[in-house]
């Protein structure tokens, strides 16, 4: 049996014969959706705890409708939500210059010219205004009072200007904030860098973890967030771990989107019986390895599945480097992964909240990293460099034996195991 592992954008293909003792775990699935756009247009028509998009609309008058969208590194199926969407706006009668596009960059850099066109497609830039949201630009940030655990609310000043406000996006888990998706648009998506700053800090506490949300205060902050600027209307995909999307939910922020919620734990966790000597695990290839940072969640999720003291082999290209200055300054000023934990402990910082989580999976289990960076600047975020897949293997046959566990993750960003304690 071969397995295709996603790598940048082509693949390798590693063959589970040459793997004494090995298992796949990918996920459930279920048939996807036969047209997307249809589906998108019905649940538009009839959404959870609202009424039909063009009805909301022309409730509230609404002069000018600003439509948040993710940036390249959250890949979402654009070409079939956004034309349902803009039917319905113009259904309403909201003028072209009336719609406006933000795109929810968090802490992320601002999207090229070339990249927002294949992200929502070269007739629509033309037609529309589109707008990178900048979380250091203060003079185009609003304040909004203060969250429920105290974080000081700043957001993007087309999002409080706008009459109507609909988020888009797709749930999958989220590594401290419970799931991706609904209010995530709002924080961190268009907040201010102190804002999404206080918020990750929340990341902490213990309730703070993948596929969590109860007494999750990052979460809990987030739908405060979105409720403070007022989120008229969202629509969301769920997407299986083939990235196929599955299911649609739209209407309110966050009785929809709990619903996609729901439609996702059954997709995404997946019960294991015993800890793995060895995870092979694939990033998902461009755009979720185009750095180390983007390629943290497939680790963390690969982690929950390595036995301590196992070994971590990641598939991650990584063409852009670790992909976040703040990051590398943690991990290059460290000699250690404690070095790491303890100055997260000392003080908060954006950026180094992934240094922390990849040191806290570095401390006790290797990670062996396939991918195209030079040797030592793996070495000097505290992985173990591999040309390719096949010298991963043979360390770790020379590590582990012949003869060790081992757990295939070929679409680790997304699937996240959960150890069944037998009582």
């Amino acid at each position: 049996m071969h397995v295709q592992l996603n790598y940048g954008k082509s693949h390798i293909t590693l063959d589970l014969s040459k793997l004494e003792n090995a298992s796949v775990i990918s996920g459930r699935s279920i048939n996807p959706l036969a047209n997307l756009s249809s589906e998108v247009s019905l649940k538009l028509q009839h959404p959870t705890g609202k009424h039909r998009l063009a009805d909301e609309i022309k409730q509230k008058n609404a002069e000018n409708v600003l439509i948040i969208i993710n940036d390249i590194t959250r890949p979402t199926p654009y070409e079939d939500i956004l034309p349902p969407i803009l039917e319905e706006l113009h259904m309403a009668d909201v003028p072209i210059e009336g719609i406006k596009f933000l795109i929810a960059t968090g802490i992320h850099r601002e999207m090229t010219v070339d990249e927002i066109r294949t992200v929502v497609g070269s007739e629509l830039v033309d037609t529309y205004e589109v707008i990178n949201h900048n979380c250091d630009e203060e003079d185009n940030l609003v304040y909004m009072g203060t969250l429920r655990f105290g974080t000081e609310f700043y957001v993007n000043r087309h999002c409080v200007d706008s009459d109507f406000v609909i988020v888009t996006g797709v749930i999958a888990p989220h590594y401290f904030a419970g799931y991706s998706g609904g209010r995530k648009s709002i924080l961190p998506g268009i907040s201010g860098r102190q804002t999404i700053k206080h918020n990750h800090a929340l990341m902490a506490s213990e309730e703070a973890r993948t596929c969590n949300l109860d007494g999750n205060p990052v979460h809990l902050e987030m739908i405060d967030a979105a409720r403070k600027v007022g989120v008229d209307f969202m629509v969301n995909i769920v997407t299986d771990s083939h990235g196929r999307a599955v299911e649609v939910v739209a209407g309110d922020v966050e009785e929809a989107w709990l619903e996609g919620v729901e439609i996702g734990r059954e997709l995404f966790v997946t019960h294991i019986d015993e800890l793995a000597d060895v995870v092979i695990a694939c990033a998902g290839g461009y755009p979720k390895d185009i750095n180390v940072y983007q390629a943290q969640k497939a680790i963390d999720n690969a982690a929950r599945a390595t036995a301590p003291g196992g070994t971590i082999i990641i598939l991650a290209e990584c063409p852009e480097g670790l992909g976040e200055p703040t990051f590398e300054n943690w991990m290059f000023e460290a000699k250690s992964p404690d070095d790491v934990l303890m100055r997260f402990s000392s003080g908060f910082e954006l950026g180094g909240h992934k240094a922390y989580s990849l040191a806290k999976v570095s401390k006790n289990k290797e990670i062996v990293l396939v991918s195209g960076l030079d040797d030592d600047i793996v070495r000097r975020v505290f992985f173990t460099p591999a040309k390719d897949l096949e010298q991963a293997l043979q360390y770790v046959r020379a590590k582990h034996g012949p003869d060790h566990k081992c757990i295939v993750m070929p679409k680790a960003g997304t699937i996240v195991p959960l150890l069944e304690v037998v009582r």
